[in-house]
C-alpha cells in the first residue's frame, strides 16, 4: 500500500519535472515530436509535452571554434582554427550536426584551390577561406567570423 502511494505522488511530480524546460541565455533549443521539428525554445522556462516531446539540439549563440589539427589532405599542410557563431538558429538546426564536417570540407576545398603559400600570406589565405565557407554556410544560418591558419 505504501508502494503504491509512494508511486502515485512521485509519478505526477517526475512528469511535471519533465514538462519544464529552462532555457540558459545565449542557447536556443530546438524542441522535436516524432522526430520532427516542432519549434525552438528561446532562453526562458518553457512548457513542453512530457514523452512526446525532446530536446534535440541544444544551440550555443556565442561563438565557438573548431580546431583542425590534421594536415588537409590533398592541400597544403595547414592547420588551424576556424571561429563561427550561429545567426540563425532556425536554419541551422537542420544541419547543425553536420557543422564540424562542413568547414572540415569546405576548408579543404578553399585550400585546394589556392596556390603554395608562405607565412607572410597567411592572413590573405584566412581571409579567403573565410569567405568561402561563410559563402556555404550563410544559407544555412551560420557565419564564420575568423580563420587563424597555421602554415607547416
Amino acid at each position: 500500500m505504501m508502494t503504491l502511494l509512494t508511486l502515485l505522488l512521485v509519478l505526477p511530480a517526475a512528469l511535471i519535472a519533465s514538462a519544464v524546460k529552462v532555457v540558459p541565455a545565449g542557447q536556443v533549443y530546438s524542441l522535436y515530436r516524432r522526430g520532427k521539428p516542432v519549434r525552438l525554445l528561446s532562453s526562458g522556462t518553457h512548457l513542453v509535452l512530457p514523452l512526446l516531446d525532446r530536446v534535440a539540439h541544444k544551440i550555443n549563440l556565442a561563438g565557438q571554434t573548431l580546431r583542425f589539427e590534421e594536415p588537409l589532405a590533398d592541400a597544403h599542410d595547414v592547420r588551424g582554427t576556424v571561429y563561427w557563431q550561429v545567426l540563425e538558429p532556425e536554419r541551422a538546426d537542420a544541419v547543425f550536426e553536420q557543422v564540424d564536417q562542413l568547414i572540415r570540407r569546405g576548408a579543404q576545398e578553399a585550400l585546394r584551390a589556392e596556390p603554395a603559400v608562405d607565412d607572410a600570406h597567411r592572413r590573405d589565405l584566412g581571409a579567403r577561406v573565410k569567405q568561402s565557407l561563410n559563402s556555404a554556410l550563410r544559407e544555412r544560418g551560420m557565419m564564420v567570423t575568423r580563420v587563424e591558419l597555421d602554415v607547416a
